[in-house]
């Protein structure tokens, strides 16, 4: 199994290098996609900031990360984050909590400044997962807020509000309600380098995960897969031990495409006919970038 999934991830990196001019927003490739360029930008960034926890000496993103050092020290892209508003402090907090290590982050900072000075970091108005994706992303920037602790966030959360909720056939959980599970799990466990909780609060947790993993690979539903698979390497369990694990990794390696890219989220979402290069990677990015994450997560040593 690891040499599958350093296939996986073999691909999937291999494929974002090739790439790398449609994250750039300022390419022709880019200015003539379809896609959200800061979004893609950001998942990259996400990317990068968590290879270079799993094992540093890995340069297998080094392009990707020159990119992304440059951008975060670019007046350009900073107003280019400030001129959607609907996500800008969304945006803007996530860009100020991947700034790579070691770069002039005085653009980070203002864009901090900014947000605390309109309130964007105030818990009042958020749900308990947003609060919980606020905390995350603000205490890596190190700013300022006043949610409460991960303590208390973590029972109000959807690893263990959706436990109760879920469906005991079909779809267990709605698309919308997967990807609350899932991120969830990354931002209390910090993407796998802590425990999202005590054990007694998500003992259930894990087998809805299990069951929605299941559901997705019967499906093909490729972006769920890999994170549903990196969900239960959250909650502290191995999942390539587990025949769920397995079926995913062999979904994923079946999806995979001669370039190395997941084309689509899932199968239902492949182009039917020729697309553009820039469709392509629309469809392609966020899974590929999904796959590469679990398979370097999965092939790191747990902290």
């Amino acid at each position: 199994m690891p040499s599958t999934l350093d296939r996986l991830a073999e691909g999937t990196l291999d494929w974002l290098g090739h790439n790398l001019e449609f994250f750039d927003p300022w390419s022709a490739s880019a200015r003539s996609a379809t896609h959200g360029p800061v979004k893609a930008v950001l998942e990259l960034a996400l990317l990068c900031h968590c290879q270079s926890r799993f094992d540093a000496r890995d340069d297998r993103l080094s392009e990707g990360a020159a990119l992304i050092r440059a951008l975060w020290q670019s007046l350009e892209f900073q107003r280019l984050i400030d001129s959607q508003p609907e996500y800008a402090p969304r945006y803007g907090l996530i860009y100020a909590a991947l700034a790579p290590t070691g770069i002039d982050d005085r653009l980070c900072r203002d864009t901090i400044a900014r947000l605390v000075a309109d309130g964007h970091l105030s818990s009042r108005g958020q749900s308990p997962y947003q609060r919980l994706e606020t905390r995350f992303y603000a205490d890596k920037a190190g700013a300022e807020h006043d949610v409460e602790p991960y303590e208390e966030l973590v029972a109000l959360s959807p690893l263990v509000t959706l436990v109760g909720t879920a469906a005991s056939d079909g779809a267990p959980l709605s698309t919308e309600d997967a990807y609350a599970l899932t991120h969830s799990s990354f931002f209390l466990s910090d993407f796998g380098r802590q425990k999202p909780g005590p054990a007694y609060a998500l003992e259930r947790t894990d087998d809805l995960a299990r069951r929605m993993l299941d559901h997705c690979v019967e499906h093909d539903r490729w972006d769920l897969v890999g994170e549903l698979v990196m969900t239960r390497f959250c909650l502290g369990h191995d999942p390539l031990d587990t025949p769920s694990g397995v079926a995913a990794v062999e979904c994923l390696v079946r999806a995979q495409a001669s370039d190395g890219a997941i084309p689509a989220r899932s199968a239902a979402l492949l182009a039917t006919t020729p697309v553009s290069a820039a469709e392509s990677f629309r469809k392609a990015y966020h899974t590929s970038i999904v796959t590469a994450l679990m398979s370097l997560m999965l092939t790191s040593a747990r902290p």
